[in-house]
This record gives structure tokens, sequence and C-alpha cells, in this order.
């Protein structure tokens, strides 16, 4: 008997399939930067104090809510097994339980956060004219907690559907209504009291709760809620979120590691180094979008038990991830002039150069690591991709400390050990996949 998953258009088509889901899934994901920068834009004008305080409470609040990103990455894996199993009474439960934890999570948020935001503040390094204001703000934005973490979870379920389209109007609503709200909240536009940074709070805050009623209005149409719930999932959970939790942070305190060894070779190193990472962050963004749609696809086929198409999946996701690398580095390349001239200080150039090629030349690499998370994370593969971190970073953290803060090439030095960082993520990822070791899902008799 035939397996309906070979209907699936991916199967059919999969160059088409695997674009159409991954554009709007980067548009997405470039909504939220992008509403970061206005915010940066309107808060600036309001003064240096201001704007220190915004970049103590966004950095803190990110801090808080990437712990629980795991509710929606877990959510879409688990919901795209399902959907390949054409198991929609299970679908529906996972999502509301993982609904019911993200509200619990949020509620602790503030409760627990509240009291802590002024001594978090000051550990931030917030004092003087930044104190009240870095307290105000990030009050202010902790009530949106269980907005966000519910909309994380519902996006999961979403695209764990292959639905990328409904994330992506939501995502541009929340961001075009933050944006709207800013001018008349922070400065009092046609006769708004004029909150000054508090007013950019409280716009983040209302489109973070409209967008997540939104969401869940939405959601609910789709597949329902479920009052049957089973408890055996918030354990599977859990667990994906340790795993996550280690992987994340081990990824983190590496490019701290990083970032701390650049910093103490001198200002040069240092504000060069930044240069390479501001863009290293966007272009993760446009990979980051088909290690989503890999996600997705992967868990669909292993829910369906089509091994062969997952796999075609996986080969078509590092295709693709491995071209965008190739492109991306080539536009490294050819743009190092106009990088040099947006974001690098004059005196910094000189210690640029090298690493900036250095990096150029390994996106391709780094694009099969993105694609290898995604393509893992589809068959809930989250323990091997831990412990493929930990090794990672365990070597190349020790290589960062013998590096001389002297050397004449020190910056170029950690880049290449960056790059080696990323070789061995990549390699451990790609041979899971091929040929399969380990207690690899993508072989049948390991099942």
């Amino acid at each position: 008997m035939p397996n309906p998953s070979e209907s699936h258009d991916f199967v059919i088509k999969p160059h088409a399939t695997l674009l159409g889901l991954s554009f709007p899934t980067l548009i997405s994901l470039i909504a939220e930067p992008l509403t970061g920068l206005v915010d940066t834009a309107f808060v600036a004008r309001l003064g240096a104090p201001a704007l220190a305080a915004l970049g103590v409470g966004t950095i803190v609040l990110s801090s808080v809510f990437w712990i629980f990103n795991f509710l929606g990455i877990g959510t879409q894996t688990e919901v795209a097994q399902t959907y390949g199993k054409k198991d929609e009474s299970r679908q529906t439960e996972l999502v509301s339980m993982a609904l019911l934890m993200g509200g619990l999570f949020g509620v602790l948020m503030i409760a627990i956060g509240l009291p802590f935001v002024p001594a978090v503040s000051l550990a931030m390094g917030a004092e003087g004219a930044v104190l009240d204001p870095a307290i105000v703000y990030t009050k202010i934005r902790l009530w949106g907690a269980p907005a966000v973490i519910l909309t994380m979870v519902v996006f999961g379920a979403m695209r764990g559907t292959q639905d990328m389209r409904t994330p992506l109007w939501i995502a541009l609503g929340i961001n075009v209504l933050n944006i709207g709200l800013d001018g008349f909240l922070i400065f009092g536009w046609a006769g708004f009291p004029e909150l000054g940074i508090a007013g950019a709070a409280w716009a983040s805050v209302i489109s973070q709760w409209l967008g997540a009623g939104a969401a869940l209005f939405v959601l609910w149409k789709r597949i329902g809620f479920s009052s049957h719930l089973v408890w055996e999932d918030v354990r599977r959970l859990l667990v994906i979120g340790g795993d996550l939790f280690v992987r994340t942070g081990l990824l983190t305190a590496f490019l701290l590691i990083a970032t701390r060894a650049a910093t103490k070779m001198g200002a040069e190193s240092g504000a060069a180094h930044q240069a390479i990472r501001q863009f290293w962050t966007f272009s993760a963004l446009l990979l980051d979008a088909f290690a989503v749609t890999g996600q997705s696809l992967v868990g669909y086929f292993i829910g369906a038990g089509n091994r062969e198409q997952a796999l075609r999946v996986a080969r078509y996701v590092c295709g693709w991830s491995l071209g965008t690398g190739i492109l991306l580095a080539l536009i490294m390349i050819l743009g190092k002039p106009l990088v040099i001239s947006l974001l690098v200080p004059a005196s910094a150039v000189i210690a640029f150069t090298g690493p900036w090629y250095i990096a150029s030349l390994f996106q391709p690499i780094n694009a099969l690591s993105f694609a290898t998370d995604g393509i893992h994370w589809g068959t809930g593969d989250f323990r091997y991709l831990r412990n493929a971190v930990i090794v990672a970073s365990l070597i190349g953290s020790i290589a960062l400390f013998f590096v001389p803060t002297n050397h004449p090439n020190g910056l170029s030095l950690i880049w290449w050990i960056t790059a080696g960082w990323i070789c061995i993520r990549a390699l451990l990822g790609i041979i899971r996949i091929w040929p399969g070791i380990g207690q690899s899902p993508f072989v049948p008799h390991n099942q």
C-alpha cells in the first residue's frame, strides 16, 4: 500500500516547495530585528540615558526569552511528526499542553522577575541617569512575557503543519503595530500622553498581546484546543528544553569567549570583531529560514514513516543552504569596502581585513551547520545536537584560551578557531545523516 506522504508537494516539486516555505519564514524572522532598529531610532531621540536603558532592557529580556524558545522548537517537531501520522487529536493535545506550559512560564516570569528588575539592571551596568529608565522599561515589558511565549508556541504549531504564512502575517502585524504605536506613546502624538521610554515598552506589550490573541484565535479555528492533557508531554518538552538550554548556552558562551579574547587584544581588534559578528548574526537569519523549513518537512516525513523522503529533504536543505552560504561568502568578499565604510572605524581596518576573509570563506560550512541543526530538530534528535555542541565548544574554548593577546594576527587566529568550531558542528551534523552514525533516526534498523 503506497505511503500517503508520497503525494506531498515536496515529493512532486521539491525546490519550489522548499523555497515557498522558506521565504515567508525568512521575512517573519527578519521582522523583529528591523522593528528593534526602528525602536532604537525613536528612543535615541530621547537622549543617551534612554537609549542605554533600552539596550539594558532588551538584552535582559531577550536572554530570558531564549530559555523558553524550546517550547516553540519542541512544539514544531512534535506537531510536524503527528501531522505526518495524520493524528489530529494527538496534535491538539500536544499543542494544548504546550500552551498551558507557555502561559504558566509567562506568569512565573512576571511574578519572579518584577522584584529582581532593579538588581538585574544594576548588574548589567545601569547606573546614574540610566538606572531608573532601565527599570521602568524592563518592568513594563515583563507584562508581555506570557504573550511572547504563547506566540512562540503557536508559531511552532503552525510551522509544524507547514503553515509558514500565518506566522509571517501575525509577526508583521505585531511589528507594524509596535512601530505605529511608538510615536504616539513615546512622544505623545495626536494628544496621547508623552510617556518617553515607558511608551516604547507599552507599544511592545500592547502589540504582543494583540498578536498573541490573533495567533490563539487562528490556532483555535484551525485545530482547536483539548481539555485532555497528557502529562507525559510536559516531561518530553522539558527534556527537549534541557537539551536546547545546554546547546544554546554553550553556543552563546563560545561566542562570548571569542568576543572577550578579541576585546583583550585592544580596541581595534574588539571593534573589528564586533563588525564581523554583526554581519554574521544578520546572515544567520537567512540560514535559519532553511533550517526551520527543514525541521517541519523532516518531522512530517519521519512521522509518516517515510525515511526516504526525510533523507531527500535533508539533501535538498543542505544543497540550498550550501548554495546560500557560497552566495553569502561572495557578498562578504565583494562587499568588504561597503562594510568597512559603515561598520569599521578607520583605526580598526587593518585588524578587520584578514578575519573578514576567514569568516567569508567558511560561510558555506556555517550554512551546513545551520541546515543540519534544522534537520535534526525535525527528527527530534535534540540530545545528539547537544552533545555535538559540547564537543565543538569544549575544543574551541580551550583553543581560544591559548591565543596570546599580543599576537600580531591574534584576531585572525580567533576566527580560524571559530571556523574550526563551525566545521566540527557541521561535520557531526552531516555524519549523523550520512552514513547515520550512532542511533540515527535516519537508519531504519535503529528504531
